[in-house]
C-alpha cells in the first residue's frame, strides 16, 4: 500500500478556477442554463482562480521530492456532468489531481474529513464555517486576480497568530479588556504555552514537509505576521518552541498594517481571522479569512 501523503489539501473548484462567468449564467438563468453552458464550453479551459498558484506550488513539491508527499483533492458543488469542464481544465494545466467529489449542488465540506484533509480552501463562507466546526483548518479565499504570476518559485505562506495558529484566549482578553490588560496578561503568562488554534495541525504538517528537504534549500517558507509587540511576543515564541514547530520568519508589528510586510515577504496566501486584514491584503495576494474566534462571533 502506498504511504499516505504528509499533507492533503481540499480545494473548491471556484477557488482553483475562475468560474465567475459561468456562475453568472446560473444566477441569472438558473441551473439548467448553467448545465447547458458548461457542457457547451467543456473544451474551453478555465482561467486560474485565487488558489491556483498555491496549488501549483504545492504539487511542484512532489516533483522536487520525487515522491507523493502532497495531495490535492477537488471538492465541487457541480455535478459530475457539469464538472467535466473542471477536470478538462485540470488536465490542460497538467495538475496532478486525481481525486474529487462532485456534490450536485450540495455542500462538499462533509467529505473533507473522509479524504483525510488537513486544510480546506473555498470561496463559500458557509462551507468553510462548517469545516472549522468539524475540526478542520479552513479559510474563505479572496484576492489576487486570476492568473496573477508569483515572483518566486517557493511556496510562501503567512499566518496570523491569535485565533489562527493559536486559540483566541489572548484575543478575548484584548477585545474585552483592552490593550494594557492584554499586554500585562501575556507577560504574566509568558511561560505558559497558548492552546492551539484551527491551523496548528496544518502548520505542523507543513513543518514535517519542510523537514523532508533535509539540509538542502527548502521550497516552502512560512511566516508569522501578527499585530503583537513586546512584551506579548515572548509567549508566542515559547509556544512555538513547546510545539517543536519552526516558522522561518516572525513579524511582530505592534498594530501596523500588515499588507506591505506580506508583500515584502512575498506571501502566496495569508491566513487571518479578521476580515479587514484580509480585505487589505487581497488587492495584492490571496488572503484566506478564517472565521474563528471572538472577532467572528
Amino acid at each position: 500500500m502506498t504511504p499516505a501523503p504528509l499533507l492533503t489539501i481540499a480545494i473548491s473548484s471556484r477557488a482553483l478556477f475562475d468560474l465567475g462567468e459561468s456562475n453568472a449564467v446560473y444566477e441569472s438563468e438558473g441551473l439548467e442554463a448553467y448545465r447547458q453552458y458548461q457542457i457547451a464550453h467543456e473544451d474551453v479551459v478555465l482561467e486560474p482562480g485565487e488558489a491556483f498558484t498555491f496549488v501549483t506550488k504545492l504539487l511542484r513539491l512532489n516533483r522536487l521530492l520525487e515522491r507523493p508527499q502532497v495531495e490535492v483533492i477537488l471538492l465541487s458543488r457541480n455535478s459530475a456532468d457539469t464538472g467535466l469542464r473542471i477536470f478538462n481544465s485540470v488536465k490542460a494545466y497538467e495538475l496532478a489531481i486525481t481525486r474529487a467529489a462532485f456534490c450536485g449542488g450540495e455542500s462538499p465540506y462533509r467529505y473533507v474529513r473522509a479524504f483525510g484533509c488537513t486544510l480546506f480552501l473555498s470561496t463559500h463562507p458557509d462551507d468553510v464555517g462548517h469545516a472549522l466546526e468539524h475540526g478542520v483548518a479552513a479559510a474563505t479565499l479572496m484576492g489576487r486576480a486570476a492568473g496573477a504570476r508569483s515572483e518566486h518559485e517557493d511556496l510562501r505562506l503567512a499566518f496570523d497568530g491569535d485565533s489562527v495558529l493559536f486559540s483566541d484566549e489572548a484575543e478575548r482578553v484584548y477585545q474585552q479588556q483592552g490593550l494594557d490588560v492584554f499586554a500585562r496578561s501575556e507577560a504574566e503568562a509568558a511561560e505558559r504555552p497558548l492552546e492551539g488554534g484551527p491551523f496548528k495541525p496544518f502548520l505542523a504538517a507543513l513543518h514535517r514537509l519542510q523537514r523532508e528537504f533535509d539540509g538542502s534549500h527548502c521550497p516552502v517558507r512560512t511566516a508569522l505576521v501578527t499585530a503583537r509587540s513586546a512584551p506579548a511576543h515572548e509567549r508566542v515564541i515559547r509556544t512555538l518552541r513547546a510545539w517543536d514547530v519552526r516558522l522561518d520568519e516572525s513579524l511582530f508589528l505592534g498594530g501596523m498594517n500588515k499588507t506591505e510586510f506580506l508583500r515584502a515577504f512575498g506571501a502566496d496566501v495569508f491566513f487571518d481571522d479578521q476580515p479587514l486584514h484580509c480585505e487589505r491584503a487581497s488587492a495584492h495576494l490571496a488572503a484566506g479569512h478564517v472565521p474563528h474566534g471572538i472577532v467572528n462571533q
